[in-house]
């Protein structure tokens, strides 16, 4: 229900947010009204499918597969761990998957707290010390607690549909100006080559500019996540986990999926487009306890 609430009140703030700028600008928002209303359906509607089919897509992406019963001492451990730290954090137990990779690595991810999973790469328990491993499954618990899975949709939503919109907008008045026959342009609703070459060029330009502002938070969520980590598990494992992290290889993970790792990528890409904060800022925050200002 709370979801629900959420995403009707986002949906209605967008569709009120864009009503200001055009009682601002003077624009007729009736001619517009339509597009508003696509623009949301489609922002929103690529956003919300992709949180409600998470964990199938998420199990697909790794090949991996739900642990029912455990079979050797690890997966008992495992799903022990996972249980005891969602009592602490208030949530239903996740369910719990190992899946090959090479590359120590763990994501979350489901539709909301009270479904969500949790995984973890073979990679991570055979070079983590079990202290380790607690941070890091605290770290998850921590992502699914807060919400954030939602929270992202709920972004993400909002950020397609003002691309969406605003780069078909201001490509129609482009390609309207660049008519020749303006009485013809302004009467006709049969979109032109410019028009389709200007919304590609703007959605693109105007998607990776949003991303910077999607990447932020992100960045800001994952200090969210090592804090209530630490608050669960204990600062001095949670920093030894990101120590351990630091000395592994850059993440190799399907890109589907690496945004919601433990350890983001970073390689080759500016700090504004980083899902994760540099592994030694996080270090220093838990050190020196920035997080808390930062939070």
């Amino acid at each position: 229900m709370t979801r629900i609430i959420l995403f009707t009140l986002t949906n209605l703030s967008v569709v009120f947010l864009l009503s200001i700028i055009f009682k601002i600008t003077g624009i007729n928002i009736a001619k517009h009204y339509e597009l508003i209303i696509l623009s949301s359906v489609f922002g929103f509607g690529g956003s919300l499918l992709s949180l409600l089919l998470s964990k199938w897509i998420a199990l697909r992406a790794i090949n991996g597969k739900i642990i029912i019963k455990p079979n050797n001492e690890i997966e008992n451990w495992l799903i022990k761990t996972i249980k005891n730290q969602s009592i602490k954090a208030g949530i239903k137990t996740p369910d719990t998957v190992i899946y090959k990779n090479s590359e120590i690595n763990a994501f979350a991810t489901g539709p909301n707290k009270n479904n969500a999973l949790i995984a973890v790469s073979t990679e991570l328990l055979n070079k983590m010390k079990l202290e380790e491993i607690e941070a890091v499954l605290a770290h998850e618990i921590s992502h699914i607690a807060n919400g954030d899975m939602v929270t992202m949709t709920l972004l993400q939503g909002v950020v397609n549909t003002f691309v969406i919109f605003f780069s078909k907008f201001i490509a129609e008045i482009i390609s309207n100006v660049f008519e020749f026959n303006k009485e013809e342009s302004t009467t006709s609703k049969k979109p032109t080559i410019i028009y389709f070459i200007l919304s590609t060029m703007l959605e693109l330009t105007l998607g990776i500019l949003a991303s910077i502002l999607t990447m932020w938070f992100s960045r800001r969520r994952e200090f969210y996540a090592d804090a209530g980590a630490a608050k669960i598990a204990g600062t001095e494992k949670m920093i030894s986990a990101l120590i351990r992290l630091k000395m592994s290889n850059e993440p190799i993970d399907n890109s589907s999926i690496s945004s919601l790792c433990i350890h983001g990528k970073s390689k080759y890409l500016s700090n504004l487009f980083l899902s994760h904060p540099p592994l030694d800022v996080r270090i220093s925050a838990l050190n020196n306890k920035t997080y808390i200002k930062i939070l």
